[in-house]
C-alpha cells in the first residue's frame, strides 16, 4: 500500500485490515500535512498494518521498504501535495511508475490505483501526469483496477467554519455552473477494496460518486446554511477575476520561473472552480450526472452535520486549501 498516510490512503489501509489482509503500507519517515507526524505517530494511525519507511520516489530506497517482498496487489493512493509540475511529475508518474516496477518484481498480479475523475478534460500538469501513469499501467501485465472518484467532502470542506463565523458563501458567477456527486473517505475506501475481489472492476477504468444527486456549490451553501438555521447569503465572484489572476501569473511566469507554480495553482483553482467533477460525455463534451456511478450511504449533508458539530479534526486541506479558516 503506497501512499498510506494520505486522506484516501489511511482509510483505505483500515479498510483492507478490517477485512483480514496482510497489509504492507510504506511511508515516508516525516509524514502528514507539513511533516507534522514522526514514525510512532504514522504507526498508530496505521494500526494493523506492517509500517516500512521509504521514499517510493526513490527506487533504491523503495527497494529497501520492502525487502524482496513477495507481492500479490498492490494498492496506490499515491498524490502530489501540490499539483506543481515538478511535483505532480515526480509523485503522479515516476513514483507510480517506480512502484509498479517493484510490484512486478514482487511477484504481483494485481494493481489498483486512485486516480481522479477530473483527468477525462485534462488541462493541468498533475492531470497529463496521472494519465501518463494510467496509460503505463494498463500496458503492463498486471490487472489494474483504475479508481477516478469525484470530489472528497474534504475538498467541500473549506467554507465550513467561514459560513459557522458568519462570512457569506462564495460562489463562482451564479454558482450553479458545475455539480459534482461528492463522496466520503470511508465509502471511496470500501470500493477501493472491494476491487481487489470483484472481477467486474478489473482491467477497467472507473469512475465513481457518492450517493444522491449531483450538487452545485449554490446548492452546496444552501444546505450550510440551512443546517445553521440561518437564512442563504451569498459573495459572487465573477469568472473574469479568475482569468485575470490565471492570465497574469502565466504571462509573469515566463518572464521569472519562480512564479510558474503559482501560475499552475491558479490554473488548477480555475479548473476546479469552472468544470465539473462528473462524468464527460466525449460526444457532446457535456458533463453527465446520470452517468457518474454511485456508492456507499455517506451524504454530503451528513459530513457537514458533522463537522459543524464537531470541527474539521482530520479533515485538515493542508497545501490543497483554497479558503481561509
Amino acid at each position: 500500500m503506497a501512499g498510506a498516510t494520505g486522506y484516501i490512503g489511511r482509510h483505505v489501509v483500515a479498510e483492507l485490515v478490517a477485512r483480514g489482509h496482510q497489509v504492507l503500507a510504506l511511508a515516508r519517515r516525516r509524514a502528514g500535512s507539513g511533516g507534522a507526524w514522526a514514525e510512532e505517530d504514522t504507526r498508530e494511525r496505521l494500526a494493523g498494518a506492517e509500517v516500512r519507511f521509504c521514499d517510493v520516489g526513490d527506487p533504491p530506497s523503495l527497494r529497501e521498504g520492502l525487502r524482496d517482498e513477495p507481492l500479490d496487489a498492490v494498492v496506490s493512493c499515491l498524490g502530489s501535495r501540490t499539483g506543481a509540475p515538478d511535483d505532480a511529475w515526480g509523485i503522479e508518474h515516476r513514483a507510480n511508475a517506480s512502484l509498479l516496477d517493484a510490484a512486478q518484481d514482487g511477484g504481483a498480479t494485481q494493481f489498483v490505483l486512485l486516480s481522479a475523475i477530473c483527468v477525462q478534460k485534462p488541462q493541468l500538469a498533475f492531470q497529463h501526469a496521472k494519465l501518463a501513469f494510467e496509460r503505463q499501467l494498463i500496458q503492463s501485465s498486471l490487472v489494474h483496477s483504475i479508481v477516478r472518484p469525484t470530489a472528497f467532502f474534504k475538498s467541500l470542506a473549506g467554507q465550513v467554519e467561514p459560513v459557522k463565523r458568519g462570512r457569506p458563501f462564495t460562489v463562482l458567477g451564479d454558482g450553479q455552473r458545475t455539480a459534482c456527486k461528492p463522496i466520503g473517505e470511508a465509502d471511496l475506501a470500501r470500493f477501493m477494496a472491494d476491487c481487489l475481489v470483484d472481477p467486474a472492476r478489473r482491467n477497467a477504468v472507473l469512475p465513481i460518486g457518492g450517493p444522491g444527486d449531483a450538487i452545485t456549490p449554490k446548492q452546496q451553501g444552501e444546505m450550510l446554511f440551512e443546517l445553521l438555521g440561518r437564512p442563504p447569503r451569498f459573495r459572487h465572484v465573477p469568472v473574469a477575476v479568475l482569468d485575470g489572476v490565471v492570465a497574469i501569473l502565466g504571462a509573469g511566469a515566463r518572464v521569472l520561473p519562480r512564479l510558474r507554480d503559482k501560475a499552475e495553482f491558479a490554473r488548477i483553482g480555475r479548473f476546479y472552480a469552472t468544470e465539473s467533477m462528473l462524468v464527460l460525455d466525449p460526444q457532446t463534451g457535456r458533463y453527465v450526472a446520470e452517468a457518474t456511478p454511485s456508492t456507499g450511504t455517506q451524504t454530503l449533508r451528513d459530513f457537514y452535520a458533522r463537522v459543524l458539530r464537531e470541527g474539521l479534526a482530520g479533515q485538515e486541506l493542508g497545501d490543497h486549501a483554497v479558503f481561509a479558516p
